[in-house]
């Protein structure tokens, strides 16, 4: 170290213990700077320490003083100023009048929040159209009176607001709440704030609980009718090509081969041909529905079109599940913009039980398909995504809006796995139900869901 690096730093000095067990610890013990080093470093911690404040007294400004009130502060400042620099009497006494208003609304802020605040609700599931009941329960902890005030619950993109009384200490308020819940969608209740001012709004005081709770509203469903009537066509299973030992679909018989169960022996053929023959089947495999719901919303006249095809997508689903049947329920997956559709997705709900569904139904967006912003994939897409991953399908439905035309649901059915069943639900609200059949697919027109179990207890699907 040169000596003038020496006049900036001199070395710490440090002290050194080592323990019985052999391992060094070193302590630093002080560190020598020179007054110019020391003042540098002072001024940092200062200038730190002032930006910090800053901060923080803009953050309290931003959340204690409304624009009304940032008006009044401007009000008292710029009439001061114009005052004193041109004599304006009119100038003093607005700033006069600002000036005691903001310090008339100063003691609503005085005094401590201590409530204890508790919102239950009834339940955290419902169908589209109907009403989640709540109740708010308040209670003031501490033992001096708290003045009144408002609690602000979110709920969604929405607002609830319910007014707090003034409270003695101990003191309990409680509110019943009424929470809409007119379309289908997810929505998250809080977190709820409470917040206390002036009744002028000038100045206001907020504290906040982060708990939020969560609401699926469940789409509107239809009660259709079972698998017999119908819906499957199948009930024990698609025989496929694969000749197995054991299995219920009866092949034909064949030569005893070592190893073979004696179960299996077919004694007539023996006895005819004199030498032992047994039962070959084909192998059964389950039935599967898949429903595949076009999330594309140009192919929807409207939003309600939509909403209409997200039920009965869900109706189909659900009765699937409901009868212990294996369901695939099919969406397109989100595109990333930036790859522009150059990797396409689907997604499969989760069908484990029928409220699994349907809560994965309820946050169901549509998007675009076509353009810059192009969200999602078309339902051709997805039919043939379907058709790499699961091929074990009995019947496919294809719900989708009224503006798609017919030529692109029979490409979507030519996508699909051969030899199965496939019936397109073209959702047209007010227009007349009917069934179209072709040699690939059947088209059911539905005017609206309670139209659904009739068009499939007719026997749409044969």
């Amino acid at each position: 170290m040169t000596p003038q690096n020496a006049l900036l730093r001199e070395p710490a000095t440090t002290d050194t213990v080592t323990s019985t067990r052999g391992a060094t610890v070193t302590r630093l013990a002080r560190t020598h700077r020179s007054p110019a080093a020391a003042g540098a470093a002072r001024v940092r911690r200062g200038a730190r320490a002032v930006a910090a404040a800053v901060a923080r007294a803009g953050a309290w400004v931003q959340e204690t003083v409304s624009p009304a009130g940032l008006l009044l502060v401007g009000l008292v400042v710029g009439g001061a100023i114009a005052g004193a620099a041109f004599g304006w009497f009119e100038a003093w006494v607005v700033a006069a009048m600002a000036l005691a208003l903001l310090l008339v609304c100063i003691p609503f802020l005085l005094g401590a929040h201590e409530y204890r605040v508790r919102l239950e609700l009834d339940r955290d599931r419902v169908v589209a159209g109907s009403e989640i009941r709540g109740t708010l329960d308040i209670v003031n902890d501490g033992s001096r009176p708290a003045l009144p005030g408002v609690v602000d619950i979110p709920v969604g993109p929405g607002l609830v607001e319910a007014h707090v009384p003034l409270l003695r200490g101990g003191g309990h308020h409680r509110e019943d709440l009424v929470i809409a819940a007119q379309r289908r969608g997810i929505i998250d209740v809080g977190p709820m704030t409470v917040s206390r001012g002036d009744p002028l709004r000038v100045l206001r005081r907020a504290m906040s609980w982060p708990e939020v709770q969560r609401v699926h509203v469940h789409p509107v469903t239809a009660l259709l009718p079972s698998s017999s009537a119908g819906l499957i066509r199948d009930l024990e299973g698609a025989p496929s090509n694969r000749l197995v030992d054991a299995d219920l679909s009866f092949h034909a018989v064949r030569d005893y081969v070592p190893g073979d169960s004696q179960r299996h022996v077919h004694w007539k053929s023996t006895a005819r041909t004199g030498k032992l023959m047994v039962r070959q089947y084909e192998e059964s495999r389950h039935a599967r529905i898949a429903v595949l719901l076009d999330l594309d919303l140009e192919g929807y006249a409207d939003d309600d079109e939509f909403e209409v095809a997200v039920s009965a997508a869900a109706s189909l689903g659900v009765r699937g599940v409901s009868e212990g049947r294996d369901v695939l329920v099919a969406v397109s997956s989100g595109l990333d913009v930036a790859d522009r559709g150059a990797v396409q997705s689907m997604r499969s709900l989760p069908t484990i039980t029928p409220r699994t569904l349907l809560d994965a139904v309820s946050g169901l967006e549509g998007g675009s398909a076509s353009g810059a912003d192009a969200r999602v994939i078309r339902l051709e897409s997805v039919a043939a995504l379907v058709a790499q991953s699961f091929g074990d399908l009995s019947i496919a439905f294809l719900v989708t809006g009224s503006l798609v035309p017919l030529q692109r649901l029979r490409r979507a059915s030519i996508a699909l796995p051969p030899g199965i069943a496939v019936v397109a639900v073209r959702c047209e609200p007010g227009a007349e139900p009917g069934v179209r059949r072709s040699d690939e697919l059947t088209v059911l027109t539905l005017g609206e869901l309670d139209d659904l179990p009739q068009l499939l207890a007719r026997g749409a699907v044969r």
